[in-house]
C-alpha cells in the first residue's frame, strides 16, 4: 500500500514533475549545483556517522576492525577533499572564461588585414594569469587613414585595466569622429582626466560630492598616435611614447628608428599644447613594416641586469626575409622569454604591420611626382 501510493504521483503526474525540475534547473543554475555541490558531501557524512554508531564492525576494538574502520574514513574523507577539488577547479575555469571574455572585448583581437595592411601583434602581462595589463594598442580604418594607437599605462596588470578602457574606449570613437588627429588625442585627454576625477571620487569622496582636492595626479599614460595614409605616409604624435621601427627587407639597415623629434609629456600630469600638428616621421613602401612597442620590451632585464637586445632580435627576424608581422611577433618574444629567463616583470606589447598595398604607373593626366597606391 505504501509503496503503490508513493509511486502515484509519479505515474499521474510525469510531465509535470519533470518539467518543473527541468525549469528550476535551467531557471537556477547555481543554485542548483550548489544544492548538487554540498549534497553529496552530507551523504558522504552521513554514511560515515552511520557506520561509526550503527555498524557493529566499528564498535569493535580488533586490529582488522580498526584497519577496516580507517579505510573507510580514509575512503570518505578522499571523495570529500576529490570532490572539493573538483568543484574549485571548474569555478576556476568558469572565472578563466568570464575573465579572458572581458579581457578579449577590452583589448580586442586585430584583424589579419586592414586597408591594405597585414597586422599582428601580442602582449606579455606582467601579473600571472592575466592576458592583458596595462598596455593598450589598437587599429581602426577610417575615411582620414589607417589610425593606430600604442599606449602605456603606469604600473601594470589588472590595476591599470580601468585606465586602458577609458583611453581604448575613447579611441575607437574619436578616430572616425574627427578629421585631425590632434583633436583625437585631444579626446583621449579629456576621457583620461574623467577616468582619474571619477576614480579620485570613488577612493577620496568629497563633501557635497563635489570635484575631489586631490585628484590622481601621478597617474599618466603614454600615447603614440599614428596616421598611416594611403600613399604610406606615416603621421604620429607622441606623449611620451617610445618611437617606432621601420622594417625593411634587405640585408643592410634593415631595421631604422623612425623619429618624428622631442615627444611631448605623457598624458595626466601636464595639459596638451594649444597646436597640434601631426609629424610626418617617414614613409612605408610595399612590403616595408612597422613596430610598434612599449618599453617593457627595451627595459627587460636579465639575472645579470643586461637590457634586451631589442634592435638586434628585430634584425635577426627581418634579415634577408620578408617582414611577416606574425613571424616577427613570434621571434622577438621568444628571444625575450630567453633572454628574461621567465616572465617580464613589466607588461610588453608589440604590434607590427607591413604594407601590402601596390604600385600602379602614373596614368595620363596624372600630376609629375605623384604615385598611385592601390589596396588589392
Amino acid at each position: 500500500m505504501i509503496r503503490s501510493e508513493t509511486r502515484a504521483p509519479t505515474r499521474v503526474f510525469p510531465t509535470t514533475l519533470r518539467g518543473r525540475l527541468a525549469r528550476a534547473v535551467h531557471t537556477h543554475p547555481r543554485r542548483t549545483r550548489r544544492v548538487m555541490m554540498l549534497g553529496l558531501p552530507t551523504v558522504w557524512g552521513a554514511v560515515a556517522i552511520t557506520y561509526k554508531f550503527a555498524c557493529p564492525l566499528a564498535q569493535q576494538t580488533g586490529l582488522g576492525a580498526r584497519i577496516v574502520s580507517s579505510a573507510v574514513f580514509f575512503a570518505v574523507g578522499t571523495g570529500l577533499i576529490l570532490h572539493a577539488r573538483h568543484g574549485l577547479l571548474r569555478e576556476l575555469r568558469e572565472m578563466r572564461a568570464v575573465a579572458g571574455a572581458a579581457q578579449s572585448v577590452l583589448l580586442r583581437p586585430l584583424p589579419p588585414r586592414i586597408d591594405g595592411l597585414a597586422l599582428a601583434a601580442g602582449q606579455l602581462s606582467a601579473d600571472p594569469g592575466a592576458s592583458v595589463g596595462g598596455d593598450l594598442y589598437d587599429v581602426v580604418a577610417t575615411d582620414h587613414g589607417v589610425r593606430i594607437v600604442m599606449g602605456d599605462v603606469r604600473g601594470h596588470g589588472l590595476a591599470a585595466l580601468a585606465t586602458v578602457g577609458a583611453v581604448l574606449g575613447s579611441f575607437r570613437e574619436a578616430a572616425h569622429d574627427e578629421s585631425e588627429l590632434g583633436d583625437v588625442l585631444r579626446r583621449l585627454e579629456r576621457a583620461h582626466a574623467r577616468h582619474l576625477r571619477q576614480r579620485s571620487r570613488d577612493e577620496h569622496p568629497a563633501a557635497g560630492g563635489g570635484e575631489p582636492e586631490n585628484p590622481v595626479a601621478e597617474e599618466f599614460v603614454t600615447v603614440l598616435l599614428l596616421e598611416i595614409r594611403q600613399d604610406g605616409a606615416v603621421y604620429a604624435l607622441n606623449c611620451g611614447h617610445p618611437w617606432p621601427y621601420l622594417l625593411r627587407p634587405c640585408a643592410v639597415r634593415c631595421v631604422e628608428p623612425m623619429s618624428g623629434g622631442d615627444p611631448m609629456p605623457p598624458l595626466g600630469p601636464f595639459p596638451l599644447p594649444a597646436e597640434l600638428a601631426p609629424v610626418r616621421c617617414g614613409l612605408i613602401l610595399p612590403g616595408e613594416g612597422l613596430l610598434l612597442h612599449t618599453d617593457g620590451i627595451e627595459d627587460a632585464r636579465d639575472t645579470r641586469g643586461r637590457f634586451f637586445p631589442f634592435q638586434a632580435a628585430l634584425t635577426e627576424a627581418v634579415r634577408r626575409r620578408p617582414v611577416v608581422p606574425t613571424a616577427v611577433v613570434h621571434s622577438v618574444y621568444a628571444r625575450l622569454l630567453r633572454h628574461v629567463g621567465g616572465p617580464p616583470g613589466d607588461d610588453a606589447a608589440m604590434l607590427v604591420l607591413r604594407n601590402d598595398r601596390s604600385r600602379v604607373p602614373l596614368q595620363h593626366g596624372d600630376p609629375l611626382g605623384r604615385t598611385v597606391h592601390t589596396v588589392p
